[in-house]
């Protein structure tokens, strides 16, 4: 059967899967006593592995992924590659959680650049951030704490956050020049073809290792992972990999803003149904047939066969005990791979059925939109 929005996921499962605080009041408010205090100690200038998180704020992901999105659209339609673009974090270290940085905002700065380089103009971005200082100075009590750019590279199925070899130098220079005055900068890195892809931010935060540090795992990637394979560390983390490390990524919001969201997700739930098919994603599409190998594994085992002779292939479920001899266990795993290519299956036709009823609702006159509107609230 096809997927319905009955079993489409809830606002509680939408706001658990992007990784929302349930209870963050406290992340709105502070004692400035404690605050100081901890400044003053410093503790991350004595262990380069002492801060473990950041937690953003809905305001700077909202700002953050849309300065990100415009790059790539402005890329786009100059008939180019997206553009990748930078911008400046405003936040503090947390008194009552000392190893998370909370970020409460973000700023565009007018710099452009591309995979390989970074056109700015110096004179101007320095006027600028100065400029944007001063006024945060006399409005916030919170501090540039953190700086973050666009990897807006070809979609595949690996994410494109890491930090580059100038990433990293950009990094030890604002740590270099802030950390030891209580102020601990952090690098986030947006991949914003792959956040559009999966419907929701595929956002990562780093800090890097001072030049005299080493780690005391080999071959420690920053996720904190062994990998073996010098290949695809690279693909992963790029060629410093072993420079840096990542901080857990989490998203707050306060009670009064998840209560609206909630209630905006129960009542428009529609929408994100409509705007989201099963298997349209590129890397979907590119998982298909490792899914339909894996599926006809067992297939093969028991001697099932696949094609030939015009038939195609015939699934063959627990109630056909009599027609082929096999082990209770035989057949279970024939019943496993029958139902992946189910799965596969329906995913694909829901797919097909969204994208064909978009083109009849959007592409139509009012009347037949009216129609295809009725038919998708009976489906």
């Amino acid at each position: 059967s096809v997927p319905s929005a009955a079993s489409a996921p809830t606002a509680k499962d939408l706001l658990s899967k992007s990784g929302v605080k349930q209870y963050a009041n406290s992340r709105y408010s502070y004692e400035e006593e404690k605050l100081a205090e901890l400044r003053n100690t410093a503790p991350w200038t004595r262990d380069a592995k002492y801060l473990e998180s950041v937690a953003i704020s809905p305001s700077a992901t909202i700002k953050i992924m849309k300065h990100c999105q415009s790059g790539v659209n402005k890329g786009i339609k100059k008939g180019g590659n997206p553009i990748e673009v930078m911008g400046m974090l405003l936040g503090r270290p947390d008194p009552d959680t000392p190893k998370t940085l909370v970020i409460t905002d973000a700023f565009p700065l007018p710099i452009e650049g591309f995979e390989t380089r970074v056109i700015a103009d110096d004179a101007n971005v320095v006027n600028h951030m100065i400029a944007l200082g001063e006024c945060l100075e006399k409005k916030r009590k919170e501090k540039f704490m953190g700086w973050y750019h666009s990897h807006p590279f070809d979609l595949s199925q690996n994410s494109h956050c890491f930090l580059s070899q100038t990433d990293l130098s950009t990094q030890l220079q604002w740590q270099r020049a802030e950390d030891p005055h209580g102020n601990p900068f952090v690098a986030i890195v947006v991949d914003p073809l792959r956040s559009l892809s999966k419907t929701y931010p595929e956002i990562k935060a780093f800090r890097a290792y001072p030049p005299e540090y080493n780690s005391p795992v080999d071959l420690q990637c920053p996720d904190g992972s062994v990998e073996p394979s010098e290949q695809t560390r690279l693909e992963l983390w790029g060629s410093c990999w072993n420079r840096y490390y990542e901080l857990k990524v989490e998203y707050f919001m306060s009670s009064h803003a998840r209560h609206v969201l909630e209630q905006l997700t129960q009542d428009y739930l529609w929408i994100r149904t409509f705007s989201g098919a099963l298997g349209s994603s590129t890397e979907s599409y590119e998982l298909i047939p490792s899914k339909l190998k894996k599926a006809t594994v067992p297939l093969v085992n028991v001697g099932i066969g696949i094609g030939g002779g015009g038939g195609g292939f015939r699934p063959i479920r627990a109630s056909t005990q009599k027609v082929v001899s096999s082990t209770v266990d035989n057949l279970s795993e024939i019943d496993e791979a029958v139902q992946q290519v189910v799965d596969l299956a329906t995913s694909q036709l829901y797919a097909s059925k969204l994208k064909n009823l978009k083109k009849e609702i959007f592409s139509s006159t009012k009347k037949e939109a009216e129609n295809a509107e009725m038919k998708a609230l009976k489906a």
